[in-house]
């Protein structure tokens, strides 16, 4: 069966939709009705303007046709809160997006199990690029969620330095160490990088703001973790283009524009690259699956995204 967001619902059609404050700003309905219309998945995706996260999911506990949620700002933290289940890396993140209700509990209330995809997609794609330069790419896609039966990581043992140390630093952080890189963190407000080196228990170590600046630090992986070079601000970088020969690998969560200043001076240096929009759309492919069971119809969501469809 196949619908859009406002026709061809039955009592089967599942529900899913995006809590935010705000939230009419977001794609991801867009995202997510193309994807199920594609793939004929019988359930449709709402945008949903939430004030108290706590309040709304005990009012929508006996709604069973709600079967997930993406979390946007500002009630990630809450959904945390709110999961009586959750992924081991999004509860040292400290933050999830993505609900997906589980059988319920002995008392019959609503159960959830919460989960970060923004980490999975991000890493996910420096992964992949990694592995396909060094020729070991062997057919995974940004569409399937890791697995251990694809063996080491190849970010482990390799430095990965996050600028910034806001929430996607943290996503980034706490994923890049779960596959068993040395964090460095770098962040123009010291004592926002001390506390999320200090909440982290493997090796991360901060790099002063201004070394950075100047030059001298070196690391396999650069990922950009700020706003910085996002339109209508992109001209600007995080560092100078003279840095980034100090660096095999760069990543930028901007994907406003998608190629920013950042990825450019980056090429122009010898850098491979990675960029936002498939940390954006990678995020939505895992959330899809969450929802669905299904695998992600990858290129179709991220041709919708660019206006293609």
């Amino acid at each position: 069966m196949t619908h859009d967001a406002a026709q061809g619902q039955t009592a089967a059609t599942k529900v899913f939709g995006i809590i935010g404050n705000p939230v009419s700003h977001s794609r991801s309905p867009l995202l997510h009705n193309t994807a199920f219309q594609h793939v004929g998945f019988d359930g449709v995706y709402v945008p949903l303007l939430v004030d108290d996260m706590a309040r709304f999911l005990a009012a929508f506990q006996e709604h069973t046709d709600f079967q997930g949620f993406s979390v946007t700002i500002p009630h990630k933290e809450s959904a945390l809160k709110a999961a009586q289940q959750v992924d081991p890396v999004a509860a040292s993140i400290g933050a999830v997006n993505t609900l997906i209700r589980q059988p319920p509990q002995a008392d019959g209330s609503a159960s959830f199990k919460g989960y970060n995809t923004d980490w999975a997609a991000a890493i996910g794609a420096i992964e992949q690029e990694l592995r396909a330069a060094s020729g070991s790419e062997a057919g995974s896609t940004a569409s399937s969620q890791p697995s251990p039966s694809e063996g080491p990581s190849p970010l482990a043992g390799k430095t990965f330095l996050v600028v910034g140390a806001g929430g996607a630093g943290r996503a980034l952080a706490f994923g890049a160490a779960s596959k068993g890189a040395k964090v460095l963190i770098a962040n123009r407000s010291r004592q926002r990088a001390e506390q999320l080196v200090a909440a982290m228990a493997s090796d991360a170590s901060i790099v002063d703001w201004a070394e950075l600046q100047a030059g001298n630090v070196t690391a396999d992986v650069l990922a950009n973790s700020t706003s910085i070079g996002m339109a209508p601000k992109a001209e600007e970088s995080p560092v100078p283009a003279s840095t980034l020969k100090n660096f095999g690998l760069v990543f930028d969560a901007v994907y406003t524009p998608v190629w920013t200043r950042l990825l450019l001076d980056a090429k122009t240096q010898g850098c491979q690259v990675v960029d936002g929009l498939q940390m954006f759309v990678g995020q939505a492919l895992f959330q899809f699956e969450l929802f669905t069971g299904q695998e992600a119809p990858k290129e179709h969501m991220q041709n919708t995204l660019l206006g293609k469809q």
